[in-house]
């Protein structure tokens, strides 16, 4: 799942896995393979059960994670 600003970038990318599916390393590994071509602002993995949520710190080259993801603001 893929969500846009109204500027057409990229505000969240979502990846879904089955229920059944933990979400691991691996699963962190293909969004961001994914978020290297998009830029995202936030990534969401999600098996239905359990949610992470991160943003990508371009200037230090890294992951954070967070508890939520921020309301999304219009412009």
């Amino acid at each position: 799942i893929v969500i846009f600003n109204s500027d057409g970038s990229i505000f969240l990318v979502v990846e879904c896995k089955r229920s059944k599916i933990k979400i691991d390393q691996k699963t962190f590994d293909q969004i961001a393979r994914y978020n290297m071509i998009l830029n995202a602002e936030y990534l969401m993995v999600t098996n239905g059960l359990d949610h992470y949520y991160c943003t990508k710190d371009y200037e230090a080259q890294q992951y954070l994670f967070l508890r939520e993801i921020p309301d999304y603001k219009r412009t």
